[in-house]
């Protein structure tokens, strides 16, 4: 178990995605470009997320929908591409179910 303070530190936003694609040469992998909102610096933040979701989720589908992501994880290597961030999603006996919300937010709106 963690307690509520290291929970506190886990950043979860919502993310839009504004482009998906598969990877080339993995039947698993979607390469996600999503938006988080309005940055500190210059304009949108824009981030890369690399999924084990194409079994299950068509690129098309994904586009323009909002999700939920762990936004503070330090990125990771998959599949030779960087991923800076991790989706949420519910395991439905082995099937990723995508935490999408039921009302449009702006991009970048924690959870809490």
């Amino acid at each position: 178990m963690i307690n509520f303070d290291e929970f506190q530190k886990i950043e979860l936003k919502v993310a839009k995605v504004i482009s998906a694609e598969k990877v080339e040469g993995s039947e698993k992998l979607l390469k996600l470009q999503v938006d988080l909102g309005l940055s500190t610096g210059s304009g949108q933040e824009k981030r890369q997320i690399v999924a084990g979701i194409a079994q299950f989720y068509k690129p098309e589908d994904l586009t323009g929908k909002e999700i939920v992501i762990v936004a503070n994880l330090e990125p990771r290597t998959v599949f030779g591409l960087e991923s800076n961030g991790m989706l949420l999603a519910a395991d439905d006996s082995g099937r990723p179910v995508l935490l999408i919300l039921d009302k449009e937010v702006p991009p970048g709106t924690r959870i809490r």
